[in-house]
């Protein structure tokens, strides 16, 4: 996702370097993009002004922050767009103060989809003016960018969304199993269906891949599971009860057993399949 969002900051004007761990990601998005690579994270984040990331968990973060921090300007902004837990954003943000950096957390909703159509969704958290400043630029990828509150409320923000995701896929799931299963054309219940109370995004835009067994669609299972992973842990700390979140996650474990792990979200229907 790292890459479109880039891509989209090359195109709105900006002075944009790269940098990825695995160097021919980085060349290849030269070739589309106007920019430069950056020989290593510390000569990508070298006096720029802004830092984003794009990573995959809390250890991938922890270890591109220990280099980038100490090598970026004072004044600078290092905005993270990595779904991680709350507590490594809070982390982050006082080992960036130190620095006299700021720091925004900052994880988004869309998928890859999104990413490329710049139509992603920001959750932030993090000190007011540095959102402000950072909030203009992050427009270039996203139709909705909103600060939820101090270091750590953009996680929490993102925490909600996957558990509200996580519900209404199985929904669906199970309401084209049941469809299918008593002789409805389960395509045909979607399009009476999708204009009452029930229509969602998942909807609108998965059913028929999901009838048809098509499960390369964005978003990979063994990320959901990550991220249903930090967001269970949360709610045992702060004591919120979870109990359709908790189930899906054992779901797509099973899914992943399937060998589904690199399959979309939407595959859970392929376990009500093999009943």
């Amino acid at each position: 996702m790292g890459a479109p969002m880039a891509g989209h900051l090359a195109r709105a004007g900006h002075d944009v370097a790269v940098f990825n761990r695995t160097p021919a990601k980085a060349e290849q998005w030269l070739k589309a993009h106007r920019g430069h690579v950056g020989a290593s994270l510390i000569e990508a984040v070298r006096g720029a002004q802004i830092v984003f990331t794009c990573l995959g968990d809390d250890p991938d973060v922890r270890e591109v922050a220990s280099t980038a921090l100490p090598a970026m300007q004072g004044g600078a902004i290092f905005v993270d767009h990595t779904t991680t837990s709350a507590s490594l954003a809070r982390e982050l943000a006082t080992e960036a103060a130190k620095r006299n950096v700021a720091f925004v957390d900052a994880p988004v909703s869309g998928g890859e989809a999104g990413a490329q159509k710049g139509q992603l969704t920001v959750m932030c958290g993090g000190d007011g003016t540095a959102y402000a400043q950072a909030e203009p630029i992050i427009a270039a990828y996203a139709k909705m960018v909103k600060l939820m509150g101090p270091p750590g409320s953009g996680q929490l923000t993102k925490m909600v969304n996957q558990i509200c995701i996580a519900g209404l896929v199985e929904a669906l799931a199970e309401g084209l199993h049941f469809a299918t299963r008593a002789g409805l054309d389960p395509l045909a219940v979607v399009d009476v269906i999708s204009k009452g109370a029930a229509q969602s995004w998942q909807m609108e835009n998965r059913s028929a891949t999901m009838v048809e067994g098509k499960f390369d669609f964005g978003f990979a299972v063994e990320w959901m599971r990550k991220d249903l992973r930090i967001t269970l842990s949360e709610a045992r700390a702060n004591g919120a009860q979870l109990p359709v979140t908790a189930l899906v996650d054992q779901f797509y474990a099973d899914v992943e057993r399937m060998g589904g792990k690199r399959w979309d979200t939407s595959s859970l229907i392929a376990r009500l399949k093999e009943s």
